[in-house]
Parts: C-alpha cells; sequence; structure tokens
C-alpha cells in the first residue's frame, strides 16, 4: 500500500468526535488507527481558502507538519442554488452564532422562494496528505442532492440537516436513522473513495 508507506497511524485533522469515529471505521481494515490531532498539540489553523479543497489542505499540511505522520482533513459545507453556492466554505459560520442561528439565517434567506428554486447540496472533500511536503495529497470529493425546506424537520445529525430534504429517502437528514445517514451522505460518500484509493498498491 504505497499511500499508506506502511505507516499505520493517520492524524485527522480535526477535534470531532464523530467525524474520527466515522473516519476510523471505514478505514479500520486497512489496518490504519485514526487520532485526532490535539493529541499532537496541532494547533488550529486560519481556513483562508476560497474552496473546500484548499481549506482541506490547509488543514491537513499543518497536522502533518505537527505530527511528522500522514494526515486527513475534511472540509464540507453546504451550497444553495437560489443564494449562488452560499453558504458554502462559510457553512459553520454563516451566522457568527452557532447551529441554530445559522439555519434561521438560511430560512429568512430563502423566506419568498418556492419550492422548485430551493436545491441545494452538501459537498464533502477529503485530502490525505503523505507528509507536509506533499505535493500530490490524494483528494476525495462527494456531494449529497437536495432542497432546503421551509422549516426544520427531525432531531438526529447537527448543522443544517433538519433543513435538508432527501428526496430518495422522503425526509430531511435529520429525520434519517444514523445509520442510514452514515451510509448515503457526502462524508461517506467520500469516505468511500478515500478507502478505495488508500487500499490501492
Amino acid at each position: 500500500m504505497s499511500n499508506l508507506d506502511n505507516k499505520q497511524t493517520v492524524v485527522l485533522a480535526s477535534g470531532n468526535a464523530g467525524k474520527l469515529r466515522e473516519l476510523g471505521d471505514v478505514l479500520a481494515p486497512l489496518g490504519v488507527t485514526l487520532k485526532p490531532q490535539a493529541q499532537f498539540n496541532v494547533p488550529e489553523v486560519e481556513e483562508d481558502g476560497l474552496s473546500f479543497v484548499e481549506n482541506a489542505i490547509i488543514k491537513a499540511r499543518a497536522a502533518a507538519r505537527h505530527s511528522n505522520l500522514p494526515a486527513i482533513a475534511d472540509d464540507s459545507g453546504l451550497e444553495v442554488d437560489f443564494l449562488n453556492g452560499a453558504p458554502g466554505i462559510y457553512s459553520a459560520r454563516y451566522s457568527g452564532a452557532g447551529d441554530e442561528a445559522n439555519n434561521i439565517k438560511l430560512l429568512a434567506a430563502l423566506s419568498e422562494i418556492p419550492n422548485e428554486q430551493r436545491s441545494a447540496r452538501f459537498q464533502c472533500v477529503l485530502v490525505y496528505m503523505r507528509h507536509a511536503q506533499d505535493a500530490m495529497p490524494l483528494i476525495c470529493q462527494a456531494s449529497w442532492e437536495g432542497y432546503i425546506l421551509f422549516e426544520p424537520r427531525g432531531h438526529n445529525g447537527f448543522g443544517y440537516d433538519p433543513l435538508f430534504y432527501v428526496p430518495e429517502q422522503k425526509c430531511s437528514s435529520a429525520e434519517l436513522a444514523p445509520e442510514v445517514k452514515n451510509r448515503i451522505s457526502h462524508r461517506a460518500q467520500a469516505s468511500k473513495i478515500l478507502f478505495e484509493a488508500l487500499r490501492k498498491p
């Protein structure tokens, strides 16, 4: 497995326990032990890129540099077509006041917009960096198509999940059972792509 370079410990450039668990489970069959960057005292970095890819690379490179280990970073967010892709890379800090305020701001921005113009998607980019100087990191991207509801529905998940309607499931992301979401979401799809890329000799 040349991509893994026989190193079994990989650093996740995040402190999110949910992401650590999800990705750790996906990569476990490869013999990978995923550890959070906090174990290596990796400082938070400014995500000043202009795309999901740039921000993921910034985070992965910082984690690899401080840990001297391969690193994985995720950058993800919600794109609403009517809003020209906003909130996009600013999804987590759209309102500056957390998930509930983000949802309220998004509903306000779409208050007069009919259902057929409320198309949206979650984007996820996963970057795997073999070392801090890696000039050709693995970049895995996946999206999850849906629509923005007129009011929140469901209590599972986090972020914009209560507002994101999944047509194939006929419910919001926050109404999905976690095991279903973890199979079909943007992050689940990107994780599978990363797994296949790392599995190649």
